[in-house]
C-alpha cells in the first residue's frame, strides 16, 4: 500500500503543478492579449489623428488652390467694373455689360470670395493698404474716405488688400 500511496500523493502532486503551470500560461496570455489592445488601441488612435490631419491638409490646399485662381480671376473683374463706367451711349451694351459682371461676381461668390467693405470704414492694416491720407474734419481719425481699389477676402484670409485713402 505504501507504493500505492505513494502513487497517489504523486499524481496529486503532478495535479497541482499541472495546475500551477496553467495558472502560470493564463497570466501569461492575459499579459499579452493585455499588451496587444494596448498597441491596437494606440494604432487606431494614431490612424484617427493621422485622417484628421490629412483631411485638414486637403481641406487647406483645396482653399490655397481656390485663393489662387480667384486672384488670377481678380483683374478680370476689375476691367469689367471699368467696361461698366466707362461713358457710352449704347445702354444695351452697358445693361449687358452689367449683366456680365453680375454673373461674374456671383460665380466668385459662390466660392466664397467676399468684397472687403471700405468707405466708412475705420482703416484696418490686415484688410486694407493705405495709399493717401487726407485731412476731413467732418470724417474720423483712421476714417477710410475713399477706395482706390477694391479689395477680397475668402473666409478670414485676404486675397487681396483694398486700396484706400484715409482720413488723418
Amino acid at each position: 500500500m505504501d507504493n500505492e500511496e505513494n502513487n497517489e500523493e504523486l499524481k496529486e502532486n503532478i495535479e497541482e503543478v499541472e495546475i500551477l503551470e496553467s495558472d502560470v500560461d493564463v497570466q501569461k496570455l492575459q499579459e499579452d492579449l493585455d499588451n496587444t489592445t494596448d498597441r491596437l488601441k494606440r494604432l487606431m488612435a494614431e490612424f484617427d489623428n493621422y485622417k484628421k490631419r490629412a483631411s485638414k491638409e486637403r481641406e487647406q490646399l483645396y482653399n490655397s488652390l481656390v485663393a489662387d485662381i480667384m486672384m488670377a480671376f481678380l483683374p478680370v473683374m476689375d476691367n469689367l467694373e471699368k467696361a461698366i463706367n466707362a461713358n457710352t451711349e449704347d445702354e444695351g451694351y452697358k445693361k449687358g455689360m452689367e449683366l456680365v459682371a453680375k454673373q461674374f461676381q456671383d460665380v466668385l461668390k459662390s466660392f466664397g470670395l467676399e468684397e472687403i467693405k471700405t468707405e466708412g470704414e475705420i482703416f484696418d492694416p490686415s484688410l486694407h493698404e493705405a495709399v493717401s491720407s487726407v485731412q476731413d474734419d467732418t470724417k474720423k481719425s483712421q476714417e477710410i474716405v475713399e477706395e482706390f481699389r477694391k479689395g477680397y477676402k475668402m473666409g478670414d484670409k485676404v486675397i487681396r488688400h483694398a486700396m484706400v485713402v484715409v482720413n488723418q
